[in-house]
């Protein structure tokens, strides 16, 4: 499946447009939920990682954006240290409840 970035990477002003910003939203959370379908009907750890994977990859995104619009609107710079620490509290918290020993 292509990233969001390799479907726009010739036109990624369109990715400001507020129609597309929904989009990307949207399939993001289909994906999430066919996620969540095939690890139920699994029960496979590789999914739950996958998942998980996912899920960080998002929230770096978030970061990259957040520091994009810092950087083009002069905003406030995201706190990359508390970041740092909610990322691995979340993957900590999904291999404890996942049975999945680091």
């Amino acid at each position: 499946m292509k990233s969001v970035q390799e479907i726009f990477k010739n036109k990624e002003y369109l990715l400001e447009e507020p129609e597309v910003e929904k989009l990307v939203e949207y399939c993001e959370e289909l994906q999430d939920e066919l996620i969540e379908f095939k690890f139920q009907k699994t029960n496979n750890k590789e999914l739950a990682m996958l998942d998980m994977l996912k899920e960080v990859i998002k929230g770096c995104d978030a970061v990259e954006k957040e520091q994009m619009e810092h950087e083009r609107f002069g905003y406030e710079a995201p706190n990359y240290q508390v970041t740092i620490s909610n990322l691995k509290s979340y993957i900590y918290s999904r291999c404890r409840d996942e049975k999945i020993w680091l």
